[in-house]
C-alpha cells in the first residue's frame, strides 16, 4: 500500500546500494537470500512506500544492481565516486531530489529484515516539520532506515566518505522521534553473516 504524501508533502525512499562490500567479497547487493537478491528486499520497500518516488543508488557493478531490481519505477542514480563511501551515495541522492522532495526515507540495501510497515511506521510518524527526523531505534541506538525531512536536506548533501547521517541524530537543530525496530540490527556485512541469517529462518 502506498503511504499518502504527509500533509501533502512529498516523501521520496532513497536504496543506498551503491559500495563494493570489501568484507562480503563479491557483490553483496546481490546475494541472495531467499532466492531473491538483497538489493531488491530493500527495492520493495522503496516502491511499496514511495512507488516512482523512489531513488536507487548504484555504483559497484551498478548495471548488474540496477538489473536486480528491475523493473524500477522510480530514479536510477550511479555514483561514480562510490569509493569514497556509503556518505557520499547519500550525498549525490539528496542533491539530485532536493528541490521536489520534502523528506526522504534511507534505506540500505544489506538490512533484509526490515518490514514494509516498519518504513510506512516511520512516514506516517513524521509531524510534517521541516526539522524533524524519525530514526530506527534498535539494540540502544538510533539508525536507519530514518526519515529526515527538508531542513536536514544541507547537512546530507555534503556528507563525504564513510561519513553517514548518524550525527544528525544528536544535532541539536533536529527533533528525534524513534520507532523501535530490532530488526534494523540486523546487517549482513560478510557471507558468514549471510549464512548465519538463512539457518535461523529455517530453524
Amino acid at each position: 500500500m502506498i503511504v499518502p504524501s504527509v500533509n501533502n508533502k512529498s516523501v521520496f525512499a532513497i536504496v543506498l546500494a551503491a559500495g563494493s562490500a570489501t568484507r562480503f567479497g563479491k557483490v553483496k547487493q546481490l546475494a541472495a537470500l531467499n532466492g531473491i537478491p538483497m538489493v531488491r528486499y530493500a527495492g520493495r520497500l522503496a516502491i511499496g512506500a514511495c512507488d516512482s518516488r523512489s531513488v536507487l543508488v548504484t555504483g559497484h557493478e551498478w548495471r548488474a544492481v540496477a538489473d536486480a531490481c528491475a523493473p524500477w519505477p522510480g530514479y536510477l542514480l550511479v555514483n561514480e565516486h562510490y569509493s569514497n563511501g556509503i556518505g557520499s551515495s547519500l550525498a549525490v541522492a539528496t542533491r539530485a531530489i532536493q528541490h521536489v522532495a520534502d523528506a526522504i526515507v534511507v534505506l540500505l540495501a544489506d538490512q533484509p529484515l526490515i518490514s514494509p510497515a516498519h518504513v510506512n511506521s516511520l512516514i506516517a510518524a513524521w509531524s510534517g516539520d521541516d526539522c524533524e527526523i524519525v530514526a530506527s531505534a534498535y539494540a540502544g541506538t538510533r539508525g536507519v532506515p530514518a526519515l529526515f525531512a527538508r531542513g536536514a536536506f544541507t547537512s546530507l548533501a555534503a556528507l563525504t566518505g564513510d561519513q553517514g547521517a548518524r550525527a544528525l541524530f544528536d544535532d541539536p537543530r533536529f527533533a528525534v522521534r524513534d520507532i523501535a525496530c530490532e530488526d534494523a540490527a540486523i546487517d549482513i556485512d560478510t557471507v558468514a553473516d549471510l549464512r548465519t541469517l538463512e539457518r535461523n529462518a529455517r530453524s
